[in-house]
């Protein structure tokens, strides 16, 4: 089973800067295209950024321009450079696999933007 830890988030004025971090472990864990979710109380989990295994990025709309998606394969790690920041990038953000989240969901980590 492949546990997923992220990390990095906070709180941050309107147009501040985070990083976060996802760190994947466990027996046989497959890296290959990963993505960067977020969610809301009461709406759904939603896509913001992916990273394909050849390095390929994409971006939901709401956040093109302002995320970037990196990853390092040795260390099993996915990163989430969120510049900018917006009021409604407010959420918890948890990163899993793609086109399918096959991990088990980690605890995420809170982003809030508020000045």
């Amino acid at each position: 089973q492949v546990q997923v830890v992220e990390s990095g988030g906070g709180l941050v004025q309107p147009g501040g800067s985070l990083r976060l971090s996802c760190v994947a472990s466990g027996r046989n864990v497959i890296f290959n295209h990963l993505g960067w979710y977020r969610q809301v109380p009461g709406k759904e989990r939603e896509l913001v950024a992916a990273i394909l295994s050849n390095g390929f990025t994409h971006y939901a709309d709401s956040v093109k321009g302002r995320f970037t998606i990196s990853r390092n394969n040795a260390k099993k790690t996915v990163y989430l450079q969120m510049n900018n920041l917006e009021p409604e990038d407010t959420a918890v953000y948890y990163c899993n696999t793609r086109p399918d989240p096959v991990w088990r969901w980690g605890q995420g980590t809170q982003v809030t933007v508020s000045s």
